[in-house]
């Protein structure tokens, strides 16, 4: 069996970007043979009961658990290699991009922020791409150790529990594999992008180690920290130059 690419989001879709980037995933997978796959919210019913209640009202925890329920359930199948891309990612180097041979990798996110007069960035790992193949050590201590958060937690859930905040921990202490490749977009760099220039994006050059190939868009923060106009203009800009946001060569 074939290397499958999951995706997921409610429908119908609420914009039309989205749809965008859901085909820029499904034209990689095509270029690259992989098997694709689109699932709504029926992705929530792999969810045990408990945990359904559990994430009521919180729909990034409960899409961080299905996920993992989802891509366990397909290498049960028998598939060589799963890969999870969440929906609001844009592929910009479909020719380019190939999947690291590691057993499982997670996703490189470089944020980048102004904070006052200053900029500051973090080097985290994400979970808007995940590749796990047969046999791999990693897909079911996560999800094990994500399901145990999420039943013993009280109080507020933050969003990012069990995604970045859980996996960049992890990778602090087993420096997980990671695609360099599948990259986040933080909206500080987008606006640099439109701008021509700016400290947010030579910081991000600066610590990204390669050009990225797909970049998680953020959709959670389009409409507050980037409009919908600014967003289709960024994506229309590295569609035409995925060079934009390649490292620079240090002297």
């Amino acid at each position: 069996m074939n290397t499958v690419v999951l995706q997921s989001h409610r429908l119908p879709l609420p914009a039309p970007w989205l749809a965008r980037c859901l085909d820029s995933v499904r034209g990689w997978a095509a270029r690259r043979g992989f098997e694709y796959r689109f699932e709504d919210d029926a992705l929530f019913d792999r969810l045990p009961g408990d945990l359904r209640e559990r994430t009521a009202g919180r729909p990034v925890i409960a899409a961080d658990l299905a996920r993992l329920a989802a891509c366990r359930a397909v290498l049960d199948e028998g598939a060589e290699a799963v890969v999870w891309v969440d929906a609001d990612t844009l592929v910009i180097d479909a020719e380019g991009w190939l999947l690291p041979e590691d057993d499982y990798a997670l996703g490189r996110e470089v944020w980048v922020q102004r904070d006052g007069g200053r900029v500051r960035d973090y080097v985290k790992v994400h979970n808007a791409y995940l590749l796990f193949r047969p046999g791999n050590p990693f897909l079911d201590f996560y999800r094990h150790a994500a399901e145990r958060i999420v039943r013993a937690h009280r109080g507020p859930m933050a969003p990012q529990l069990i995604g970045p905040k859980l996996l960049t921990a992890l990778h602090s202490l087993a420096q997980c594999p990671v695609d360099e490749r599948a990259a986040v977009l933080p909206p500080a760099v987008a606006h640099d992008l439109l701008a021509g220039g700016g400290d947010a994006l030579t910081r991000f050059r600066a610590r990204s180690v390669a050009a990225p190939a797909a970049l998680n868009l953020c959709g959670s923060l389009v409409g507050r920290e980037l409009d919908v106009d600014a967003l289709v203009a960024v994506m229309d800009r590295l569609a035409s130059n995925p060079a934009l946001l390649a490292p620079r060569a240090r002297r």
